[in-house]
């Protein structure tokens, strides 16, 4: 059983406990998640299985699509609903869609983020979080993201008596926080603000569509009729250049040697090497050679 599920991970539960389940249902502890969901955070969460996790790494760096809620009125110390207040401001106007839906294009591109306190981003060899918990002062690095898209979810500006809640769709790099963007896109009305909700609905590909509960993968189990809800390993590296090779070259692929580097393939991105529409291994310039490529993962 090698290939991919997507999950639809629910609310209350880590991405790490989907795992869990998981090797318990396939039987195998070769399982891995493609991208950690916080447990109040719902959505779409790949998962590997035996040789398909090999592919971990690349279906984690692709694009992802989330649908988030921002509140203004006030800002947290973890940047979504979960933490304490730390500011508070009022909303007294009503603020515009069309207002809104200008906050929300200036953030589209490429932008700066400060990394969130509460993290697990490590600094010095500790995690932002412990420096958090522990009242101890740090600087926090910054890293660049890139916001592809983002959109005003029309009619989902919501009035409270001090506050307001609007929803938007963002499509944005591997790395981006989307709780951070709320706070800046709050900062950018005039207001502090939080993430009060977030779903992920599309990641590597796979969609909110095409994504299964855990109840319904228990049932398939029971069925004996899970291979219906594996997608292939290919799949999972649909978006990355695929290279053909002869069956003389795929001997040298599937023993994972270096190879003299094709003209066509991508020089700075990994690539699939395939033989006869079988994926045999991913490959990438070798680092110290411009004239080699070397292996990257080798599938059986």
């Amino acid at each position: 059983m090698d290939g991919i599920i997507p999950v639809w991970k629910e609310k209350g539960k880590t991405s790490h406990d989907y795992v869990m389940e998981l090797r318990r249902i396939c039987q195998t502890k070769k399982v891995g998640h493609t991208g950690t969901l916080d447990p109040e955070v719902e959505g779409v969460l790949p998962i590997c299985i035996n040789q398909a996790t090999k592919i971990v790494p690349f279906l984690t760096d692709t694009k992802k699509t989330y649908l988030a809620e921002v509140t203004l009125g006030y800002s947290t110390e973890t940047e979504d609903f979960t933490g304490e207040i730390v500011t508070k401001k009022s909303v007294n106007e009503t603020i515009s869609e069309q207002t809104i839906n200008h906050a929300l294009q200036n953030v589209v591109g490429n932008i700066t983020q400060t990394v969130p306190l509460y993290s697990a981003v490590k600094v010095n060899g500790m995690k932002l979080y412990e420096y958090a918990r522990n009242n101890i002062p740090v600087d926090r690095p910054s890293r660049q993201v890139l916001i592809e898209s983002i959109n005003f979810i029309p009619l989902s500006i919501k009035k409270e008596t001090d506050l307001l809640r609007f929803s938007f769709e963002v499509t944005c790099s591997k790395g981006t926080y989307i709780r951070t963007l709320c706070v800046d896109i709050g900062a950018s009305l005039g207001y502090p603000a939080h993430m009060s909700a977030l779903v992920r609905t599309e990641t590597g590909g796979f969609t909110q569509d095409q994504s299964v509960t855990l109840a319904e993968i228990k049932k398939k189990k029971e069925e004996n009729n899970l291979n219906e809800l594996i997608f292939p390993i290919t799949y999972g590296v649909k978006h990355l250049a695929s290279y053909q090779v002869d069956e003389k070259t795929a001997t040298k692929v599937v023993n994972g040697q270096k190879l003299p580097r094709p003209t066509s393939v991508p020089s700075d991105q990994p690539f699939c090497i395939e033989y006869q529409d079988d994926l045999l291994a991913i490959y990438q310039k070798h680092p110290d050679n411009d004239y080699e490529i070397k292996p990257v993962r080798v599938f059986q």
